[in-house]
């Protein structure tokens, strides 16, 4: 709910309801003209990174015109939420960027939130088969709901056996890494097909070893990314018409004030069976 609103802010008024993206934009760079907002030369991951953060009952946004989105009569709010980050990451960075095609296998390495939402947003392209991967069965059982035609226990039978059993040896059209470990991008290469796509939207704080002596003869795509949230617009429509239900993530809810308690619980997600987290004040 909007607060106050400064000088130059033209678009809003004080008690708006908003959303508010995860990536800031001035709107008016060179990057921003081409609606790579995760670069603008003003902007960009700054919340929670570079500046406050939105865990908080007051935040500040700069660039507001650009960062907010008004939220429709009658929107579910916590659904809304997952519009504001992992729903266009999944979209973008995984969907997009991997190019998945009607009637593409696609395997979606890690069943966490952003993974769920790579699961829910590439329904949007009609794939024929979309492979699931986790090493929590209860995540697993959760992505059949959404929409999973197969699952794989990574760690209880070997993931890439599997894959090139499900393809007859072939592999998958696009291989989708949503975890941030080098072990999950590893798989990725060894299940993508000839001619085919990895897509890395997880998070690396640590190196991968990239085999381009397997990978060059392969006709492969790689791509990685910030999200720029682009999409985010598409995604209210979405919302609204009813065609994908964000809000299925929430898995558990607490105050504001209870923000340690929610960050214990979700940091041990696969024992509280935790999804997406939402805090209301």
């Amino acid at each position: 709910m909007v607060e106050e609103v400064g000088e130059a802010v033209r678009n809003f008024r004080p008690g708006d309801a908003v959303l508010i993206s995860c990536i800031t934009s001035c709107g008016a760079c060179p990057n921003c003209k081409r609606q790579l907002y995760a670069h603008c030369a003003d902007g960009g991951w700054i919340l929670g990174h570079l500046i406050d953060g939105t865990q908080a009952e007051y935040v500040r946004i700069p660039h507001a015109d650009n960062s907010l989105y008004p939220i429709p009569a009658g929107a579910d709010e916590e659904a809304l939420v997952m519009l504001s980050d992992i729903m266009p990451t999944g979209l973008e960075i995984g969907v997009q960027a991997g190019r998945v095609k009607p009637g593409d296998t696609v395997a979606v390495v890690g069943a966490g939130p952003v993974g769920m939402s790579v699961l829910l947003t590439a329904q949007f392209y009609a794939p024929g088969r979309i492979v699931m991967l986790d090493t929590d069965p209860a995540r697993l059982e959760l992505a059949r709901r959404f929409g999973a035609t197969d699952t794989i226990q990574v760690g209880a039978e070997d993931a890439v056996a599997r894959i090139m059993e499900l393809t007859e040896g072939q592999g998958v059209d696009v291989a989708i890494e949503a975890v941030g470990v080098p072990a999950t991008f590893d798989i990725c290469q060894k299940i993508v097909s000839a001619g085919g796509n990895i897509a890395n939207v997880g998070v690396h704080g640590q190196p991968v070893e990239l085999h381009l002596e397997e990978l060059w003869i392969k006709n492969i795509t790689i791509s990685t990314g910030l999200v720029c949230t682009n999409t985010t617009p598409m995604l209210l429509r979405t919302l609204q018409s009813g065609r994908v239900d964000p809000g299925q993530l929430v898995s558990h809810r607490f105050r504001l004030d209870e923000i340690l308690q929610a960050y214990e619980v979700f940091g041990n997600a696969a024992r509280e069976k935790a999804m997406k987290v939402i805090l209301a004040a």
